[in-house]
């Protein structure tokens, strides 16, 4: 009897839990991507340090996103060394934006290999990783390409990632505001956010 009432609760859990997850994924894309706000995304991720972070999560805040991995031998570090550079110009207005980086490699960017890696750049540098899906779903809503290049099919451990370098601004209400290009001048960069802060 006992067994019986355990299992009809482990259903109701799931079931609970299955519910949230279709209402969430549901409504991912849907008003986001609108005539408005053609780039940007819901999502549900892990940041450097393990703690489960959605899109809400940095509601109020500026949100300088960039997308790569952290086995990126140049364009990676080049954008986050230029958004942390742009972050001490904008100096007190700084507090505003949160600079996140987003893996295109969740496989290899586990949240230690990332909690290294964002130390090296800003310290309110943001590093998130997550599911496969989940990073599939939000690299189409920010129209970010990104394609595994394995020639050596007997070493799956080395291997390089293509994929978009740019830098989007996000409003505190998830709204995309501009898309910074690769190698942008951070001084330049942070000209152009002071104009929305």
């Amino acid at each position: 009897m006992a067994i019986v009432r355990a299992r009809h609760a482990m259903g109701r859990i799931f079931l609970g839990l299955g519910v949230i997850f279709l209402l969430f994924f549901s409504t991912v894309g849907k008003g986001v991507l609108s005539a408005e706000s053609a780039v940007g995304g819901r999502f549900i991720l892990q940041d450097h340090f393990g703690n489960t972070v959605t899109d809400r999560t940095y509601q109020g805040s500026f949100m300088l996103v960039t997308f790569g991995y952290t086995f990126c031998p140049d364009v990676c570090p080049t954008n986050l060394s230029n958004m942390s550079d742009a972050m001490d110009v904008l100096g007190d207005k700084a507090r505003q934006v949160t600079p996140i980086f987003i893996t295109v490699d969740p496989d290899r960017d586990t949240v230690k290999q990332l909690r290294d890696y964002v130390d090296s750049f800003h310290p309110r540098l943001v590093g998130l990783t997550g599911p496969k899906a989940m990073i599939d779903r939000l690299a189409t809503g920010y129209k970010v390409k990104y394609a595994l290049q394995k020639p050596d099919k007997t070493d799956d451990e080395w291997y390089t990632v293509d994929h978009t370098a740019s830098i989007y601004l996000m409003a505190p209400d998830g709204r995309f505001l501009v898309k910074f290009a690769h190698g942008m001048d951070p001084e330049k960069m942070a000209r152009r956010i002071l104009d929305f802060l």
